[in-house]
């Protein structure tokens, strides 16, 4: 049985121990927690909204758990045995929102952590998010439980997303190179290292990090380049100084920590720090992942504002 195809359909039975998935809601959270349950795994929703929630067969809805509220967290995760935890919106106070929500799940019995990180973190990290998992990561190490961290490069998605409606890619990036993945792979990637305690035979993942990239690394410019292909426009990449980076993003009316990850995400890559290509997808899912032509003629949706009339 290959536990990440989504054609085998198990018809809501459900076995094994409760694996609890945060940000059931979103691109990331959903998908693993779709593949759980069609891989038949009994499964726990978590989401700020609950009524946002995917109705899944096999799956239950836990009450609204912001990962800040500790007691709300600790009953959400009772009796789960796994938890994917996937990293918080972005704000001054996630470090303290994860490390409060691994202290809940270590008090509610959870026995493994499976935590979505980032590549290249390190607490001297370029990017500024990038130290805040690596904060969690090494409270996760402390916490004496079972854990396994994905961390996985930047999404595809976000390169047309981040392309204006005027047809320019802008960053500080020079020529660097990002691995980045897609949403799809990570998902996939991220079911075989939870499935893997229902194979007594296989690795368990326990202690391991994984670099979640996809299958090569590319420049800005060449990332326009394709946009620019399957868009049939002139899609450009311009390069920019920190301080235009700064100037650019001013006009956005965000909070000065937000621009700083914004633009700190650009200079990692010019610093090197994103090139990384690993072979984790593959050696997790048996296949490879998804390169950048291959996503956006999968995702012709992600690129519909650079179109004419879009």
């Amino acid at each position: 049985m290959n536990p990440t195809d989504p054609a085998q359909d198990p018809e809501g039975v459900t076995n094994g121990p409760l694996t609890a998935v945060t940000g059931a809601s979103g691109a990331l959270g959903g998908r693993v927690a779709k593949r759980l349950t069609r891989a038949g795994v009994p499964v726990r929703l978590l989401g700020r909204d609950p009524s946002r929630l995917p109705e899944l067969p096999g799956a239950d809805a836990a009450p609204a758990a912001p990962y800040g509220d500790g007691e709300a967290m600790r009953r959400a995760l009772a009796g789960a045995h796994t938890l994917f935890l996937v990293s918080a919106h972005e704000s001054p106070h996630r470090v303290h929102e994860h490390l409060t929500a691994v202290d809940a799940a270590v008090a509610a019995g959870v026995e493994r952590i499976v935590y979505v990180s980032f590549v290249g973190a390190a607490p001297d990290a370029t990017f500024t998010f990038a130290r805040d998992h690596w904060d969690t990561e090494a409270h996760i190490r402390v916490s004496g439980v079972r854990h396994t961290f994905l961390r996985d490069s930047w999404y595809l998605g976000g390169l047309p997303a981040m392309t204006g409606t005027d047809g320019v890619l802008r960053g500080p990036a020079g020529d660097g190179r990002v691995a980045a993945v897609a949403h799809e792979d990570i998902a996939d990637a991220a079911t075989a290292v939870l499935l893997s305690d229902a194979d007594p035979t296989g690795p368990t993942h326990d202690g391991e990090t994984y670099d979640l990239t996809g299958p090569e690394a590319f420049t800005l410019a060449e990332a326009a380049e394709e946009l620019s292909r399957v868009t049939g426009r002139a899609v450009t990449y311009v390069p920019e100084t920190r301080e235009e980076a700064y100037a650019s993003r001013s006009g956005y009316g965000a909070q000065d920590w937000e621009v700083a990850g914004w633009v700190t995400s650009y200079e990692a890559i010019a610093a090197g720090e994103m090139a990384t290509v690993s072979d984790a997808v593959a050696t997790l899912t048996g296949r490879q992942p998804m390169n950048l032509a291959t996503y956006l003629r999968e995702h012709p949706d992600s690129y519909r504002h650079l179109l004419s009339g879009g």
